[in-house]
This record gives structure tokens, sequence and C-alpha cells, in this order.
């Protein structure tokens, strides 16, 4: 079965890089893992799953990233900004009134290393995503244009790539899809995502794409990306919620989500 279409999140411009700056071997390179990490959760013999992965995270790159200290003191105003906000969705620094980068600087102190490195990937990809028109525009062409080549029953989308998904889908409403499945989804965080939406949420709700005949949303209790973890008080048409326990440490990769017992129950009907 080749049936599904993936849509990455954050951090996966190394996939770039390994294949010679080539998104089609990017895609290629995770299309073949995440086979593998779906085989974990629907067991049986290996199979293809995925017909593609929607590959963008170069268009929201313009060179290797930075990483650990040096991250943070590159980052764009607006990158800081969404690290700020993101960090009052945790509950972090509410207080502080001092300038935006000393706040980040003193927020980060006081992270644990698996939030500062969640950290460094996600503020500067969100901002660059939600914060740049043309950026925004070619990473949902990317997206569009992968599931109008594949005409996939089923829509997987992890982290960022859920919002780029949901904006694809609504901005598109000719692509039609019967499974749309968010898999540890920042769409329902306020002051960073949710209000930045396209279209814009109408009295305090979205609301799922007009072609998406079914909405599953699945999140790890503990990932620091889905905050909120349930999305049906932010949007209307969601069927499932799913609040899953993955792993106190490995809370937000796509393998660990991919893996999840959670998601064979919904998938099950689209295999043959």
């Amino acid at each position: 079965m080749a049936g599904i279409v993936g849509v990455h999140g954050i951090g996966k411009y190394n996939y770039y890089v390994a294949a010679g700056n080539s998104a089609t071997g990017a895609a290629e390179a995770m299309r073949l893992k995440w086979d593998r990490y779906l085989q974990a959760a629907l067991g049986g013999e290996g199979r293809a799953y995925f017909s593609e992965v929607a590959y963008f995270s170069h268009l929201l790159h313009d060179g290797r990233p930075k990483e650990g200290p040096q991250a943070f003191a590159a980052m764009q105003g607006s990158a800081h900004q969404v690290l700020v906000d993101w960090a009052r969705n945790m509950g972090l620094g509410e207080r502080f009134t001092g300038a935006l980068k000393l706040f980040t600087g003193w927020l980060l102190a006081r992270l644990d290393s698996r939030s500062a490195a969640f950290a460094s990937l996600f503020a500067p990809e969100v901002a660059a995503y939600l914060t740049d028109p043309a950026r925004r525009e070619r990473c949902q062409e990317a997206v569009r244009d992968t599931i109008r080549k594949h005409s996939p029953r089923v829509v997987i989308a992890h982290s960022l790539g859920s919002v780029v998904a949901y904006e694809t889908l609504w901005a598109n409403p000719d692509l039609e899809v019967d499974l749309l499945i968010t898999l540890g989804s920042p769409l329902g965080m306020r002051n960073v995502v949710f209000e930045r939406l396209l279209p814009a949420p109408i009295n305090g709700l979205g609301s799922r794409p007009a072609g998406v005949k079914r909405w599953v949303n699945i999140a790890d209790k503990d990932d620091i990306a889905a905050i909120p973890p349930d999305l049906c008080g932010s949007f209307t048409g969601v069927d499932v919620e799913e609040l899953v326990n993955l792993d106190w440490i490995d809370f937000h990769t796509a393998e660990k989500y991919l893996g999840c017992p959670a998601l064979d129950p919904h998938l099950r009907p689209f295999l043959p």
C-alpha cells in the first residue's frame, strides 16, 4: 500500500544536506524511515506505506542552521518572539519585563537540555514559516504538489508539518483526503501559531479544511510542541483526540508518534 502522504516537522534540514542539497533525495530518505516507523505501529510484513513525504525544510533555511548557543545568538527578532511566546505557553517567564533578547538568554539558562534543543529548532523554523509570506507560500506549494501528485486517501502531518498541511488544504479546496492525522501538533498554540493561521480563526475557532472528511489528532501528554495537546477547544471538525504517553524524554519525534499503537485503528480501514 502506498496511499499515504506524510508532511514532516521541524529539524529536517539535515536530510537535505545529506542528500547533496536535494529536496527529492531528502524526501525519499524520509519516506524510507517513515515506512519503518509506521511498521512498528501496524505490524505484519514490511511494505511501502507512504507514497512520499512532502519535503520543505530547505525552504525555511538559507544555509546549515547553527546549533547550541550560537543558534540563539543568531536568532532573528521574530524567532526570539516565538521563543518568548512558546515559553509563556509553558508557564515560564510571565513576569519578565526585560528586553526580548535578554529574556531569551534568561529563559534558555533555565530550560533542561531537551527543551533547549527543541527550542533551537522550533523557534527559528516556526518564525520563518509564519512571518515570511514568500517562504510560507513555497512550503505550501511543496505540500500541495505532493498531495496533488499522489491523490492520497490519508495525510499524516507531524509537528510544524501539521500547520503547513492545514493551511495548504484550506488554500486548495480541490485537494480531498479521507483522513488527516495530526501528530504532536502546535496548531492550537496561542500567541505563537493559532492567531497567525490562514484562514484566520473565526470567533476563536478554526475548522477542519473542507476537503478533509475525517480529522484525528494524536498528542503526547508531555509534548512541549503540542500545547494544548487537544485541539477540540480550538477547532471544529476534529473527530478524534488521542492523548498518548510516548516517552518522557523522547516526546516529540516522528519515530515515536508513527510507532504509536494509537495509529492502528485509524489507519487499518485504509490498508488492503
